[in-house]
């Protein structure tokens, strides 16, 4: 379709929209009973829907459902790309975020990241140069820095995150079930943090998950990866995800007890100049069962503080039995991007290849 359809002057085509919560459970609190673990959902029908399943769209870390909605500069978001082509679009904004609500007294300690700290993981990562793909970047819209207007609206979208990270991941993997009982099948569009949200609601429910497109998925494998600049650039970090590319357990075959029998091994060689050398199971690699068969599109932005390692992702995940497809965007010829595509200044170009992809994989 046209981007012409994305001016603000063109109006969307919807049937039917609106909102509710899933998942959460009261627990006991000095004050009574209070509940934790819901999540909000906004979602649009479309006035003519065209295609069989819906999309759900799961944001990042310090991020909420917002990412999907606009751009801080004023532009139309992949939701409203995915509504207009015929998808029914779920927004949500996970457990602990955003309109879902924090309950300290059920959450506990929560963080959040400085403007300069954004700036240079996201907005503004040519500046910084802590990765060697860092100076291609050119696709935010403005300066990226604190003072200009799109950075500004985007740092005022930013909110806390739980510090107990696998505990949201519990959390979104039962209110993500939740949400495909009530809606029934659906592909999931992830972005970073909500990375393995995807894998772990695919885990789940393996027959209502048709299709995931896993944008930049929280990574690499195992090890959280330091960023330490010229010339040595990374250095491995603490263990974040002991199950490899999860917090909590996937289901793998054969099934170990716990994630101490999970057995990793380094690559010797990194694949390229740039490149993390990742994590991978040791051999015989158990297999990821309930992952199999399901169309899978990983995809990684050219200057992304993730083009270093989301092949180590994809790779731990091809040799668990899964196959899927591993896409660098510059290589398909969208050029400059980092990780937070959604937002930049081609970020219609992102969602039609996305939408394209779909089409023809997801049956």
């Amino acid at each position: 379709m046209s981007e012409q359809l994305f001016s603000k002057e063109a109006p969307l085509a919807i049937a039917d929209q609106g909102c509710f919560f899933v998942g959460g459970e009261y627990v006991d609190s000095p004050a009574g009973r209070i509940s934790g673990g819901q999540m909000y959902v906004q979602y649009q029908i479309p006035a003519k829907q065209t295609q069989p399943y819906s999309v759900v769209m799961i944001h990042g870390g310090g991020q909420t459902g917002v990412n999907f909605l606009g751009t801080p500069d004023g532009r139309r978001g992949w939701a409203d790309y995915f509504l207009a082509n015929g998808y029914a679009v779920y927004v949500v904004d996970q457990p602990s975020r955003g309109r879902s609500g924090f309950i300290s007294k059920v959450y506990g300690a929560a963080a959040n990241r400085s403007a300069e700290a954004i700036a240079e993981r996201f907005t503004a990562p040519e500046g910084a140069k802590l990765w060697p793909q860092a100076e291609l970047h050119t696709q935010w819209p403005g300066s990226g820095v604190a003072g200009n207007a799109t950075f500004d609206q985007f740092y005022r979208s930013q909110v806390e995150s739980m510090t107990d990270v696998g505990a949201g991941e519990l959390m979104m993997r039962a209110a993500g079930s939740a949400l495909l009982d009530r809606i029934g099948s659906a592909i999931l569009i992830t972005h970073s943090q909500g990375g393995p949200l995807g894998w772990t609601i695919a885990d789940a429910r393996p027959k209502l998950v048709k299709g995931i497109v896993a944008v930049e998925p929280n990574g690499a494998p195992v090890y959280e990866v330091k960023f330490t600049g010229a010339p040595d650039w990374f250095e491995d970090d603490v263990v974040t995800r002991p199950w490899g590319i999860t917090r909590h357990p996937l289901t793998f075959d054969p099934p170990p007890s716990s994630a101490g029998e999970m057995r990793f091994v380094k690559q010797e060689k990194a694949d390229g100049p740039g490149l993390v050398r990742y994590w991978l199971q040791a051999e015989p690699a158990r297999q990821l069962v309930n992952l199999k068969g399901i169309p899978i599109l990983i995809v990684t932005a050219e200057a992304s503080y993730h083009a270093p390692y989301d092949h180590g992702t994809s790779q731990f995940l091809r040799q668990a039995g899964v196959e899927h497809t591993f896409i660098r965007l510059a290589d398909v010829g969208i050029r400059g991007n980092g990780h937070m595509m959604m937002l930049e200044k081609n970020n219609l170009e992102i969602a039609r290849y996305f939408d394209q992809w779909l089409r023809s994989h997801v049956k």
